[in-house]
């Protein structure tokens, strides 16, 4: 699955327009690698998303089938408020 769609399908960003923009400012990462919003996701691949509020490491569970939203798609491995300056 593309990665703007499955930050949409599980909720992890709004909007699929709003992924492919995240993608676009170098905000996600996939594996420790800027995303760009084709590039494919895999169970056990890491992302990463920095957004200027904070920032958000997940490990994919789940490949999600049919657009439906659950909560095993994804774990959180790390969330942190950024420090305004």
């Amino acid at each position: 699955m593309r990665l703007d769609k499955y930050l949409k399908v599980t909720k992890l960003i709004k909007r699929r327009t709003q992924a492919q923009i995240a993608c676009k400012n170098n905000r996600v990462y996939l594996n420790s690698h800027i995303a760009k919003p084709s590039s494919m996701v895999k169970v056990g691949d890491e992302i990463k998303i920095v957004s200027p509020v904070m920032m958000l490491r997940v490990k994919v569970l789940q490949i999600p089938v049919n657009n439906q939203y659950s909560d095993d798609f994804f774990d959180v491995i790390e969330q942190k408020k950024l420090e305004a300056e």
